[in-house]
């Protein structure tokens, strides 16, 4: 039989259909002001498609120096952040997966009260400050290393793995921190994929650590470049004076903001599988 196609499909296919393009809209209109020539976004005239088609705003942006090593800067932040966030995440949930472990509750609920009460910007300000990570790579790092809610996710996953697994690993003479590396991770590649986008995500979009601790020109990331452009409404300095100069900044202001999205959406459809795919098919034999 033939599904109706009834009122309700209707309005949940066109409000589904409104927040997709009032989502969507915006990303496009920056991309196609960035290829976009001088005089076209002058006059207003684009909209949807490039028109005067040409490379010279994202060559511009190349150019800058500034950019480019806050770029690498990010990248680097990013690689860093989120290998040291995944293995410390993953052992502290794996460890309080067992409820035999000393302690286990306590630490549960010391991990529970940070999702209700932090200490506060100041307090770790001065926390940060006393370690002397301020002008550091450390300080974009460590601060924000560990969520408690990404713990506690990885934890019920970790709690949910088959007992047999381990018991399979202790009868060939592994310790516990081997069946954690040898056998644990290797059948957790989907919630690491997934807990390591959410903190690559968050160290690539993180601009408030930058704008705390850090001073040094040399170690911004790029969301410090782009923010400062945003807020002040001008570009990098593209030289130019008169009427044009406006537009010259708002389109090397769109097409930084395009050069950092477009990375992380690129990294999406890698790591779409394993959002769906059951991390422990096949785990288990006989």
């Amino acid at each position: 039989m033939k599904r109706k196609f009834g009122l309700f499909d209707i309005v949940l296919f066109v409000s589904l259909l409104g927040v997709v393009v009032s989502a969507l809209y915006p990303f496009v209109y920056m991309i196609a002001v960035s290829f976009s020539g001088v005089v076209p976004v002058l006059k207003g005239q684009v909209f949807l498609w490039p028109k005067e088609f040409n490379l010279n705003t994202y060559a511009s942006v190349f150019e800058k120096p500034e950019i480019g090593r806050a770029y690498l800067n990010t990248i680097f932040y990013t690689l860093l952040g989120t290998t040291l966030s995944l293995i410390v995440s993953a052992a502290a949930a794996y460890a309080l997966s067992k409820k035999h472990m000393l302690f286990h509750r306590g630490f549960m609920v010391m991990i529970v009260i940070t999702l209700f009460f932090s200490g506060g910007m100041i307090p770790t300000f001065l926390v940060v400050k006393s370690y002397h990570l301020i002008d550091t790579i450390w300080a974009m790092i460590l601060p924000t290393l560990v969520s408690s809610w990404n713990i506690i996710v990885m934890r019920t996953f970790f709690a949910g793995m088959p007992q047999e697994v381990e018991e399979s690993g202790k009868m060939d003479g592994l310790t516990d921190i081997g069946i954690f590396f040898r056998l644990v991770l290797p059948l957790s590649k989907a919630i690491l994929a997934t807990i390591g986008l959410f903190y690559g995500v968050a160290i690539w979009n993180n601009f408030f650590s930058a704008l705390l601790y850090l001073r040094d020109a040399d170690l911004f990331p790029l969301q410090i470049i782009v923010r400062n452009m945003v807020l002040q409404g001008q570009g990098t300095g593209a030289g130019n004076i008169g009427g044009d100069s406006m537009i010259v900044d708002e389109s090397i202001k769109y097409a930084t903001i395009i050069i950092t999205t477009v990375p992380i959406l690129m990294i999406y459809p890698f790591l779409q599988k394993y959002f769906a795919k059951g991390a422990l098919i096949g785990s288990i034999k006989g």
